[in-house]
C-alpha cells in the first residue's frame, strides 16, 4: 500500500497550480526545501517523474497532468468532508472562502463582512477577489465555497443564485450636467471608456450599446471603476458604472450622472457554489446577508425555485 500523505497532495496541487517552487512554498506558508523534499518523496512513492524541472520554472510531465486532475478531484472530496461536519452543527463556524469579482468586492465586501462577522462571529472569512473565469475555474477545483458575480455564469457543476438587479449610470464630464441622455445609438459614436478585457462589464456595457468593437481611437481601457471614473473627469470620455459604485467611485471626482430611459442597463448579481456542497443550506442562508448588505430584496421567484 504506498504511504500518501494529504500534506504531499496539497503541496503538489499548490505546485501543478503556480507552477513554481518559490510561488508554491509561499502559498503553503513552508520553505521551499522543505515543499521540494515533499515532492520528491511523492514521486518515489508513485515511482514517476511528475515534473520537468528547470532554472526558472517546473512543468508537468505527462504522469503529473494526469495525476494532477485527480489529487484536484481527491483534495475537494477531502474538503467537502469538512464541510459535511460543520453542516451538521447548528452554528456556522470555520473557514468561508468567498470570491468577489472587481466591480463587486470595493462596495459590498465591507458591509457583507461586517453583517456576517456579527451574525456568525465564529465564521473565519477568507475572500478572493478576482475576475469570473477565474472565480469559476477555483470554484469547481474546490479551492473557494462560493463566489458573488454576475449571471448567468452557465457552469453546469454549479447552483446559481439570483440576489437583485442592478441597475447602471451614465457617467459623463461635469460639464454635461443638465444635457440630454444619449440613446444607446448614440452611445456607439462616443468615445466609450471600458474595463479591459476580461472583465464581464466590459461585456455588459457592450452589449446595451450594441457594440461587439469599436475602433482602437474611440476606446480606452482600464483596470478599475475608479479609474475609469476619473478619466471622464479629466473629459476624456464617457463611461458606465454600477450603481453600487456611484457613493465611492464620484465623490471625488468631477462628473455628472444620468440614468438611462427604458429599458435601463442592468445586471443581476447573485452566488454560485458546487451542487454537491455540503454548505448549500449555509451558503443559501448567506444570500440573505448578501442582500441585507446591498439594501436589495431578494427576487421572490429566486427564493421560491430554492425552497423548492
Amino acid at each position: 500500500m504506498m504511504n500518501l500523505t494529504l500534506r504531499q497532495l496539497r503541496y503538489f496541487d499548490a505546485l501543478a497550480r503556480h507552477g513554481h517552487f518559490g510561488r508554491a512554498a509561499e502559498s503553503c506558508s513552508i520553505s521551499q526545501p522543505a515543499l521540494s523534499m515533499q515532492i520528491k518523496e511523492l514521486e518515489e512513492t508513485l515511482g514517476g517523474l511528475l515534473l520537468e524541472r528547470s532554472a526558472r520554472q517546473v512543468a508537468l510531465t505527462r504522469f503529473g497532468e494526469e495525476l494532477a486532475q485527480r489529487v484536484r478531484d481527491i483534495l475537494r472530496s477531502v474538503d467537502e468532508l469538512g464541510d459535511f461536519a460543520r453542516a451538521s452543527q447548528d452554528r456556522f463556524a470555520g473557514r468561508l472562502r468567498i470570491g468577489m469579482i472587481p466591480t463587486i468586492a470595493p462596495y459590498l465586501l465591507p458591509k457583507i463582512t461586517k453583517n456576517l462577522t456579527r451574525m456568525h462571529p465564529e465564521l473565519d472569512i477568507r475572500v478572493r477577489e478576482t475576475m469570473t473565469p477565474r472565480l469559476i475555474q477555483e470554484l469547481v477545483e474546490g479551492r473557494l465555497d462560493t463566489a458573488i458575480v454576475a449571471l448567468p455564469v452557465s457552469e453546469p457543476s454549479l447552483t446559481e443564485v439570483a440576489l437583485f438587479e442592478e441597475k447602471f449610470l451614465l457617467v459623463r464630464p461635469g460639464s454635461d450636467e443638465g444635457t440630454p441622455v444619449p440613446s444607446r445609438e448614440m452611445m456607439r459614436e462616443m468615445r466609450l471608456l471600458l474595463l479591459e478585457e476580461g472583465h464581464c462589464f466590459r461585456d455588459q456595457a457592450l452589449s446595451f450599446c450594441n457594440m461587439q468593437a469599436a475602433p482602437p481611437r474611440e476606446m480606452l481601457d482600464a483596470n478599475s471603476l475608479s479609474t475609469l471614473v476619473q478619466m471622464v473627469s479629466a473629459g476624456i470620455g464617457v463611461t458606465l458604472i454600477p450603481e453600487m459604485a456611484v457613493p465611492v467611485e464620484t465623490r471625488s471626482a468631477s462628473v455628472s450622472l444620468s440614468r438611462f430611459r427604458d429599458p435601463e442597463p442592468s445586471r443581476t448579481i447573485g452566488m454560485v457554489w458546487r451542487k454537491t456542497s455540503p454548505l448549500a443550506r449555509q451558503l443559501l442562508q448567506i444570500s440573505e446577508v448578501v442582500c441585507l448588505s446591498a439594501g436589495k430584496a431578494r427576487p421572490r421567484q429566486a427564493a421560491r425555485n430554492q425552497r423548492d
